[in-house]
């Protein structure tokens, strides 16, 4: 009698499709998703709507933040980029919000959506946030840590990355 060597990796499942705790694995990105994606759109409309922050200076400028920065940020030379147009700046960060924003709201392009929403993270955290100490004060690092998992794993479900992926499936005849 030969005795054969299991290789899947999960449980099967019976009946529905799995249990409660499958469905909550498989949907267990979808909150992180709706946050981040809602919290970016909103960051962007803000910058945008905000007559006073488009400015090369003056009070709530994106000029005279990124200035009052400059000396405490981790790499300067990003900050002194900046102050080469705060208004084009500010736009190119609202902009880029708002877009990353959208694609993970939607789950459109999700990982590279993800990957912006790291990026744009990364920069605030190593200029406008650097110097918040405790460091965990600088909310930038913690948007950096929580865009990881979407950029890991994407928009599986409810998405139109899924829809898409599903469409091609068809199309191919059930491979992809």
């Amino acid at each position: 009698m030969t005795h054969g060597m299991r290789t899947d990796t999960h449980s099967p499942r019976f009946g529905n499709g799995g249990g409660r705790r499958d469905s909550a694995a498989r949907y267990a990105l979808l909150p992180l998703r709706i946050f981040l994606g809602v919290t970016f759109i909103y960051a962007g409309l803000d910058k945008l709507t905000d007559s006073a922050f488009m400015k090369d200076s003056g009070a709530g400028s994106i000029g005279d933040m990124m200035r009052a920065v400059r000396d405490s940020s981790a790499i300067p030379a990003l900050v002194d980029l900046s102050l080469k147009s705060p208004a084009g700046f500010g736009y190119a960060i609202a902009f880029g919000e708002l877009a990353v924003g959208i694609g993970t709201l939607l789950g459109l392009f999700a990982r590279l959506a993800a990957l912006g929403g790291a990026l744009i993270s990364l920069s605030l955290w190593l200029t406008v946030s650097w110097a918040s100490d405790p460091y965990y004060y600088g909310n930038d690092l913690a948007y950096l840590m929580a865009w990881t998992p979407l950029i890991l794993a994407g928009a599986p479900l409810l998405s139109l990355d899924a829809a898409l992926r599903s469409r091609r499936r068809q199309r191919s005849g059930g491979y992809e």
